[in-house]
């Protein structure tokens, strides 16, 4: 089975269909013991020091695994991606593009799934048949993110890896649910173990891996990942097809769809305060001032870069905003 590479979550139905194999190059790349040298392998070849950290290392990570095909997200992903992708086509790379309409109208988003499955030669029995499987062991992780928020059993660096590891299903979705139910007896059989503070977690995936359990040192705990939890498509229950499905994702359309899930996900989930994680050079520090505004719980904002942990200036940030929460909450109890 050949690979094919992915920079974001895509319909991986279709691509499963298709007989490929996914590889979430976010994935390899940010969980690489050296990942400094993706960055370097793209700044070779002239990428700026003024560029997002995951561009780099997504070109690196593609270019020394020799990635050969790719789906290239063109609309809802980031706004970077559309010149990569030209970059790796002229690298002699295949593309599938696919679209995310910023529109969010239902017949747009039909019209780019039906291309894709024109591309991959697949059909939307085969696909809708794929959905139903997949949607099962997205199911198992959703258990997870269950046992985070309700009976405090699983760290919140947990609920992280297996939420993203569902762009892809680490390339073996049968494996993958082995793994997932092996996983979740052991977290079923645990003792809750409480802390003082609940955290939510929003923006895109960390570079700095280690801020989970930096926060768990501080008595707290990141118990919602925001786009982490979409990967997982919590709510695909409710959709009657693959369509109205990725029409319900909330990462690649506008801010305000976001907000109102993430709203209802501070109520369920009774959280004390938000870190908003965005990456240097990216678009999408502006949505900081749109989120700040609409949400009325405290938010920190943190800034990531090239490097794979934290410095000491965040971990200083991170320990004045719990401090901070935790007064609060001495003072509202």
């Amino acid at each position: 089975m050949n690979k094919i590479g992915i920079t974001t979550t895509v319909p991986i139905e279709i691509v499963y269909c298709a007989g490929l194999i996914p590889i979430d190059l976010n994935n390899i790349f940010v969980t690489a013991e050296n990942n400094a040298r993706y960055i370097e392998v793209a700044e070779k070849e002239g990428f700026p020091k003024s560029m997002c950290a995951w561009i780099k290392g997504l070109y690196g990570v593609c270019m020394e695994h020799q990635i050969n095909e790719l789906i290239g997200v063109i609309e809802g992903d980031c706004s970077n991606s559309k010149s990569l992708i030209e970059l790796w086509k002229q690298k002699g790379k295949k593309i599938y593009p696919f679209s995310f309409p910023y529109s969010q109208k239902k017949k747009e988003l039909e019209k780019s799934l039906s291309d894709l499955m024109e591309q991959l030669q697949v059909d939307l029995d085969q696909v809708e048949e794929k959905r139903k499987e997949l949607n099962q062991i997205r199911r198992l992780v959703q258990e997870i993110d269950r046992l985070t928020f309700e009976e405090e059993k699983v760290t919140g660096f947990e609920n992280h890896l297996y939420q993203v590891s569902c762009s892809d299903f680490q390339g073996d979705p049968k494996s993958f649910a082995v793994m997932l139910q092996s996983v979740l007896d052991e977290m079923k059989s645990r003792t809750a173990n409480p802390k003082k503070l609940r955290l939510g977690y929003i923006g895109v995936p960390p570079m700095t891996i280690d801020i989970y359990d930096y926060v768990e040192t501080l008595d707290a705990r990141i118990i919602y990942n925001e786009v982490q939890r979409e990967f997982t498509f919590p709510r695909a229950g409710n959709a009657v097809s693959i369509i109205d499905q990725y029409l319900d994702y909330t990462y690649p359309y506008g801010n305000l769809y976001r907000i109102e899930e993430i709203k209802k996900q501070i109520e369920k989930r009774k959280l004390d305060g938000i870190i908003h994680y965005t990456q240097a050079f990216c678009h999408r520090a502006l949505d900081d001032i749109m989120i700040k505004s609409n949400i009325d719980i405290p938010i920190l904002n943190i800034e990531g870069d090239q490097s794979p942990a934290l410095d000491a200036r965040t971990k200083l940030r991170i320990e004045a905003f719990i401090d901070m929460l935790s007064d609060l909450k001495g003072v509202y109890q």
